[in-house]
């Protein structure tokens, strides 16, 4: 499996939790209020993850072909601007899910609103990279560029849909797969 491959592989498994989270939009405007400790894991996890492993592998991946491509490089520049602008979301709902579970007073209207802006912009930007990014990508890259790319990429397991979970998203793994199970 290349980078590019396994890049994909992350995006279809954020989406699955981004998912969930628009699942809790809609509950929350039902005036539903959830379990808002495993709504942290959730966020944790999509936005930890893309910061600290996804983004940054995307990046070496986008700059090593930068150049070849003078589209491909506008929609690199587009997607790292996306990148930081989607940390700062992840930030700013993981502060106000931390804020509502220590009892801070927070309209639940606004939350939904800030949880919401969140899963969207989270899917339209794997929207965006499977569409405009990721095809390109591979029409331009040989067999010789994805071991080129793959030897300067760190091997970093995925904690939650990997072969083994870390201890801390041991419970979202098995609250998704009961919501996966729920759906079926």
């Amino acid at each position: 499996m290349n980078t590019l491959s396994e890049l994909h592989q992350d995006h279809i498994n954020l989406t699955r939790l981004l998912d969930i989270l628009q699942r809790k939009v809609v509950r929350l405007r039902e005036g539903v209020h959830p379990d808002f400790s495993l709504m942290a894991d959730v966020v944790s996890y999509v936005g930890d993850y893309a910061d600290q492993y996804h983004h940054p592998h995307e990046d070496l991946m986008y700059e090593f072909f930068r150049g070849r491509d003078s589209e491909l490089d506008k929609h690199f520049a587009e997607c790292e601007q996306e990148h930081r602008d989607l940390k700062q979301l992840s930030t700013r709902l993981t502060d106000s899910i931390e804020a509502i579970l220590n009892d801070a007073v927070m309209p639940m209207d606004q939350f939904t609103d800030q949880l919401d802006a969140f899963v969207t912009a989270e899917k339209n930007h794997l929207d965006f990279e499977e569409a405009k990014i990721f095809p390109r990508l591979k029409e331009l890259g040989s067999e010789q560029d994805w071991e080129a790319l793959a030897a300067k990429i760190p091997e970093n397991p995925d904690p939650l849909f990997g072969e083994h979970q870390a201890e801390e998203y041991r419970e979202l793994y098995r609250a998704l797969m009961e919501d996966m199970n729920a759906e079926a």
